[in-house]
């Protein structure tokens, strides 16, 4: 081996060995020494939540997360084991069902108490848009002013009758992998409240 390649094999590695030693210093100089693993957040801690959604479909995302918060702090386990256990079993028990039942029914009281819903005639056009009216229904429904709407359809009342009457336990038991937990019923939750407000704006004609 030339002096020079001879010189090169021995200066590389000291080179390297510097460079990483520098970059662990600088790591360990602003608390890189002091790693520790990031934990699942705590279920039953009061977070806020936001959606990158809009309109029906942002609200129910908002619903569901504190929702299964909610199941998850009931159930004593956090949201990630919730739906890793939902996933595998792919059979929930009435206990889950009934936490994440009654954790949906309490995000509804929540949002409520913040005032983070919205009132049903925010809600109608998209409702409306989504659904198999006629024309001259959809029209007559939409003439109808807001404040007959809105004293008409409390946006938590018709939350609350979509979530008691969701079938859950055959929407947790079609889990395929934890990461559809929030999805699917998130999914279930908007078609639900759109059909339950276009089923109670037609009836107010």
């Amino acid at each position: 081996m030339m002096p020079a390649a001879r010189l090169r094999a021995v200066a590389l590695p000291v080179v390297a060995a510097a460079l990483v030693s520098g970059v662990l210093g600088v790591q360990i100089a602003h608390g890189g020494g002091d790693f520790v693993p990031a934990r699942s957040a705590s279920p039953c801690a009061h977070r806020a939540v936001t959606s990158v959604s809009t309109g029906i479909e942002g609200l129910s995302e908002q619903l569901v997360l504190l929702g299964l918060d909610g199941a998850a702090c009931r159930l004593h386990v956090t949201r990630e084991a919730l739906a890793l256990d939902l996933a595998q079993s792919r059979t929930p028990t009435d206990a889950q069902v009934n936490a994440v039942r009654a954790g949906l029914l309490d995000a509804v009281n929540r949002m409520k108490a913040e005032g983070k819903l919205p009132p049903a005639s925010e809600l109608t056009d998209e409702a409306l848009d989504n659904s198999n009216l006629n024309g001259l229904v959809k029209a007559a429904i939409r003439a109808l002013p807001d404040s007959l709407i809105n004293s008409a359809l409390k946006t938590d009342d018709v939350l609350r009758r979509t979530i008691n009457d969701l079938d859950l336990r055959a929407l947790l038991a079609n889990l395929d992998d934890p990461d559809e937990l929030s999805r699917q019923i998130n999914a279930a939750v908007t078609k639900a409240v759109k059909d339950a407000l276009v089923a109670r704006l037609r009836d107010l004609l």
